[in-house]
Order: structure tokens, then sequence, then C-alpha cells
């Protein structure tokens, strides 16, 4: 992965305006040409064409008044491509810096927006091409640990911030899109998406979450669109097939049902006990860790490893609550033996189907803290 350079930051605008001011918002700009005689049209085209100009003239205060708005939804673009939180903030910023030397090359017979996409989009392909991005992983089951119900792939996924979420709309979306923004940032279609090979992966992301067309994918991958609806078959099958299927029978987020649930968990979790948690699950339930390749299905089997887990605790637990991927979650801390401190192990997300919950997700404590704002260490 290439980072930028201290040169080319201070090169690059900083990002300051609120996506969700409405200030040159993406619905403005992208109707920018007025089609009908609008006289408001007209003014804002005007403004949009007078920054355009600055901005290829050097002004960076122009550039960023251009690409501030678009900068948080393509962040969420590259986080579903990539699946890491600052592999994504990486992305994006590598995205501008190409977009800020390359603006002379841009013509309005696309939208801003489109090329922007188009640069970020191939930008996650190449990142993804990188080889030695990822280190080794195995899939080997610590020996005292309960045998897991299946071995699968590696999935390489951190959790995203729904504070990031904040300002993305799903009106962004063109009419060909088939989720909502907060389906299409669920854990479960984050996992079913990352089943996918990288280019049916971004095929899928811009068409059926963003809603572009067979033509605008294809100029953006320098493809036909022949070769993308083809690349979209094959997705949508595994989606499908993998995807989410119970995301409608979730509480809705920050309901009495949903706190009740959650406050459940979150105190048989810090006790240590293990009936409780188990009633809450369903049937079904899932225990996953990526990007360990394993996972527990089914209420026995989480009993059994949450048990064995709970039962090799030699230190108090706390769960500090926060939200990932629209859904609830907690920051995960031990209390260290000889300080008054507690470390961060983990993010636990929960999936919730009705008054049950269908999948725990433990993320190894990692780099996306701090996005979540919670630190590594906290006071006991």
């Amino acid at each position: 992965m290439v980072h930028p350079s201290s040169d080319q930051n201070a090169n690059l605008p900083v990002a300051g305006s609120d996506p969700a001011s409405g200030r040159n918002s993406p619905t403005n700009f992208e109707h920018r040409w007025c089609r009908s005689g609008c006289e408001p049209r007209c003014q804002t085209s005007l403004v949009n064409d007078t920054a355009l100009i600055r901005a290829r003239a050097g002004d960076q205060q122009a550039f960023a008044a251009l690409t501030d708005p678009y900068r948080r939804e393509l962040q969420l673009h590259c986080y579903r491509i990539l699946g890491q939180v600052q592999d994504a903030e990486d992305a994006v910023q590598e995205t501008l810096l190409s977009a800020w030397s390359a603006l002379e090359s841009f013509e309005a017979r696309s939208t801003l927006r489109s090329w922007l996409y188009r640069i970020a989009t191939n930008r996650c392909l190449n990142m993804l091409r990188d080889s030695g991005r990822r280190p080794a992983t195995t899939a080997r089951v610590p020996s005292s640990s309960p045998e897991p119900t299946r071995y699968g792939e590696v999935l390489w996924l951190e959790p995203y911030p729904d504070a990031l979420l904040e300002g993305i709309v799903d009106s962004a979306a063109g009419p060909e899109a088939r989720y909502e923004t907060r389906e299409a940032v669920t854990i479960a279609f984050l996992t079913a998406l990352h089943r996918l090979p990288p280019r049916q992966r971004a095929v899928l992301v811009l068409r059926d979450v963003l809603g572009f067309s067979a033509t605008d994918v294809a100029a953006m991958l320098d493809t036909t669109p022949t070769s993308v609806n083809s690349a979209l078959i094959r997705a949508r099958a595994t989606i499908d097939e993998r995807g989410p299927h119970a995301h409608d029978r979730a509480p809705l987020p920050r309901s009495a049902q949903e706190q009740e649930l959650v406050a459940r968990f979150a105190d048989a979790f810090e006790r240590g006990d293990v009936e409780p948690i188990v009633t809450l699950l369903g049937e079904d339930a899932w225990w996953t860790m990526p990007p360990e390749p394993y996972g527990y299905r089914g209420r026995d089997a989480i009993q059994q490893f949450i048990a064995h887990a709970f039962a090799t605790r030699e230190n108090p637990r706390r769960l500090i609550p926060t939200r990932a991927n629209t859904q609830p979650a907690f920051g995960h801390y031990a209390k260290d033996p000889h300080t008054d401190v507690g470390r961060a192990l983990s993010l636990l997300v929960l999936t919730l189907d009705g008054d049950r919950i269908s999948h725990i997700t433990r993320f190894a404590a990692t780099s996306a803290l701090p996005h979540f704002g919670l630190p590594r260490t906290i006071q006991w």
C-alpha cells in the first residue's frame, strides 16, 4: 500500500466542511447543469463552475469546496471494498491526491462525483492486488478451546463506526440501487461481500449499492457493460446465497427493545454468566472472530465456547457501548492485574433478530479503536 508522503499531503486541501450541511452538497453538484431554465440551478452551476476554474488554477480551498461533500461517502465506499477503516482512509487520501493532480483532465461530461468514484474504486482494487498487504494467518484453534463448528475462509474485515456514517443519506444513491445505506453496511452484508473476488465486489457496490448504471461502471473499470452485467450476475448469486436475510427483523436502532436486549447481554458478559447469554441467542446463532477462519454455530456450540472463555478469565472485564455498522457494539476491556487500568481486548458487534441475538462478531482490538473514540486503556 502506498502512503502519501508529507510533501504530498502539504499540497492537499484539508477537509473542513460537513457533508451533512448541504453546502455544495452532492445533490446540488449532481444537478448543477440547468436543463429547465431554473434560476437557482443556474446560480448553483455558476458557483461550482467558478470553483472548478479556481481549483484548476491551484486554489486549494476551491478544491476542498468541490470534494469535501463526497469525502465521507467515498470513505464508506472504500471501506466496503477494502474492509479496513484505516485502509479506507488511506485510499480516500490517495484518491484526492490523484484528483488534485489530474484535475485538468476532468471533463464535465461526467459528474465530479462519478469521476471521484472512478479514481477511488481503481485505487482500492490496486491496493487489493498488493499481495503483501496482509500478514499470514492460520486456522489453528487453541488446543484447549472447543472444536469449532465450521472452518472457512480468512476474512479481513474490521467494524465501521456509526459516527462516520453521519451525513451519508440514501438519496446519494442512484435509482438502480437495490440496497439502502443502512443495510449495505451491516456485518452480514459486508461478510458476504468479502467472499466475492475484488472486481465482482466493486461491480456490486457500484451497481446495487450506489446505483450507477452499467455504462457508468464500465467506464470506471475500463471494461464493457456486458462484462459488468456478467460480473454482477455472479456477484448477486453469491450475495443472495450468503448475504443477510434477517436484517428487516432487527429492532430499530436505539429503540427500547434494542437497548433492553443489549443491556442484558452486557450485564451477563461482564459477570461471566453463561446461561443468560445463551438465553438471548437465536437457535442458529453464530460466534465468529475475523480474521480467524472458524466459528461456532448454535446455542450448544456457543455455550461451550464462552463457558471455556469465561472459565479461563483471570481478570474482571468491562464493556463500553458504541455502535458499528449500524449495529450495537462494545469495546471489550480486561483489568490489568497489576494496576487500576483496563486494556482493550476486542470489539464485539451484535447482530439482532427480533428479540434474539443472531450473531456475535468479535474483532481483535486493532487500529480501528480510535475511530470509535475508544482508548486502548481505561481507568478501572
